[in-house]
């Protein structure tokens, strides 16, 4: 295959990475998650925008906060894992769109005015940026547990009551523990993916 990386990276963050459903108790360090932010916030979004907002969730009080939230299948997994994120879209990310795209900073007003129009493209784009966050814990040798198993309303209520921000997933991280797999479900094939017009 014609691929830049190499065979140990492509498996790293891809062929050979799971969402893992147990951990070990090995910490996850806030300096391991600025290493991977630095990196991930790179990937692509429309007009620059980074609606992404990552809430880590340490504390045994918040934590329990948030599990009360989980879908009884995911709460003992993210009682367990060394460390939890919530991820969500700011809502109001065009606040920010001048200085983050300074050859166009009408575009805040331009196209983003209309708060629908701003929920829409927050999570779109947002969610463009968690799965660039994914694909980064699993870069840090990390890996990610990410889930929509929740009671999103709940959720954003108890972390986000201001109504700026709304959930996209909740990510379980850290060193896989003790049966972390499921086995593999199958993948679309290549023909079945892609067509050409």
């Amino acid at each position: 295959m014609t691929l830049a990386l190499d065979a140990a990276a492509q498996d790293l963050l891809f062929r050979e990475a799971r969402t893992a459903n147990t951990f070990s108790d090995e910490p996850v360090g806030d300096e391991q998650i600025q290493a991977i932010y630095e990196l991930v916030k790179f990937g692509p979004t429309a007009f620059n925008q980074q609606p992404l907002r990552i809430v880590l969730v340490r504390s045994d009080d918040a934590r329990a906060r948030l599990v009360q939230h989980m879908s009884e299948g995911n709460q003992a997994k993210t009682s367990g894992a060394p460390l939890v994120a919530i991820l969500a879209a700011d809502n109001e990310f065009h606040e920010e769109l001048p200085t983050q795209l300074p050859h166009f900073p009408q575009a805040k007003d331009m196209f983003f005015s209309e708060r629908s129009v701003r929920e829409a493209s927050a999570t779109l784009n947002g969610a463009l940026q968690a799965a660039y966050f994914i694909v980064g814990v699993r870069a840090a040798g990390l890996a990610a547990g990410p889930m929509t198993g929740y009671d999103a309303a709940g959720i954003n209520k108890e972390f986000f009551a201001d109504g700026e921000h709304s959930v996209l997933a909740v990510v379980n991280i850290g060193k896989p523990g003790e049966d972390a797999w499921f086995p593999r479900s199958p993948r679309l094939a290549y023909d079945e993916v892609v067509t050409t017009v």
